[in-house]
């Protein structure tokens, strides 16, 4: 048997009995007592709060809460999942008390050092999202238990901007969380295909009486970014986007999500991209005004013109507002 096949023997043998000593552990798992004693250290600093008696009816055993959590985290896998549940609160985590729980039992089921460790890595990372709507909670909770039970859901849902809102019959195959707007992706009964839509539009939501097959392997995530990233299957459709400028302003528009997979060939004071026109059209202009005058188009002159038409637009409706 291998170490860790003898420290979880071990450990379930300090489960099963009140006390058992380190001879006993010796010769039930047939190896030296000496190997035990470092087992049993291994187990402790690994943050299991194992009791250890003196005296004639001495021995080792486990405090008694800690026989309702039987797994063991060292300290770098508790830091992780204390960071991570850090993320998942600030995105809006729809099952955020239970998380805060499953935090507390952590600290809980741990030994005072790595508590103390513990708390010095929770102190040290915070993180900054935009706050997240709280009233979307139990829309949340609602649509990520019917995903997972594979139950339609019947919703009005509001499209856009105006106050109208469609009644849907939707299949959930899962939650997105991108740019820190709650998504759901599934089947739509109305158009008959795979949609997606925002979780803060959702105006009413019930459960319908009917359930549905997940595609295998099916991913929400690569559903998304389906939508928002260049169609690499369609190379001879996308368009050649050139643009020059300051070093570090090319740094921070090559690193951007929107265009990251888009980039061909970098220089230092030059970007060469390939995007549908779509983005071309509707997207890219508004994303690089934030740029002000750091960046310069070279192509295509499509680009260049849909700038132009962009800012004038801006000007005259401003300058239509300073009338008024």
């Amino acid at each position: 048997m291998s170490k860790a096949d003898h420290m979880l023997s071990i450990l379930w043998l300090l489960k099963s009995q009140k006390r058992i000593t380190a001879k006993q552990l010796a010769e039930k798992l047939e190896i030296n007592i000496r190997t035990v004693y470092r087992y049993i250290d291994a187990l402790c600093a690994s943050g299991v709060p194992i009791i250890s008696d003196s005296g004639h009816h001495g021995g080792y055993s486990l405090l008694g809460h800690f026989n309702e959590a039987p797994l063991v985290f060292d300290l770098d896998e508790q830091k992780a999942l204390i960071h991570a549940a850090a993320f998942a609160q600030e995105a809006g985590y729809p099952f955020g008390e239970k998380l805060s729980q499953a935090v507390a039992k952590l600290k809980m089921y741990t030994n005072e050092e790595q508590r103390h460790q513990i708390n010095l890595h929770e102190q040290g990372l915070d993180v900054i999202l935009p706050q997240a709507d709280a009233s979307q909670v139990s829309l949340l909770q609602e649509v990520e238990i019917a995903a997972a039970q594979s139950m339609t859901i019947f919703m009005h849902y509001q499209k856009g901007y105006g106050s109208v809102t469609e009644a849907r019959h939707l299949d959930p195959y899962g939650l997105v969380c991108w740019k820190s707007k709650w998504y759901v992706v599934g089947h739509c009964h109305l158009r008959k295909e795979i949609r997606s839509f925002r979780i803060d539009r959702i105006r009413k939501l019930e459960r319908a009486e009917k359930t549905f097959e997940r595609p295998a392997d099916f991913s929400a995530r690569k559903f998304i970014l389906s939508g928002v990233l260049p169609d690499s299957d369609k190379p001879d459709e996308l368009i050649s986007v050139k643009i020059t400028g300051r070093e570090q302003a090319l740094d921070d528009l090559c690193g951007h999500w929107f265009l990251a997979h888009a980039l061909v060939e970098r220089s230092q004071l030059e970007a060469h991209f390939k995007l549908e026109e779509r983005y071309i059209l509707y997207d890219l202009p508004y994303f690089l005004l934030t740029y002000g005058g750091t960046l310069r188009i070279k192509e295509p002159q499509l680009l260049q013109n849909q700038m132009i038409e962009v800012t004038k637009n801006l000007h005259n409706y401003y300058a239509a507002a300073q009338l008024d």
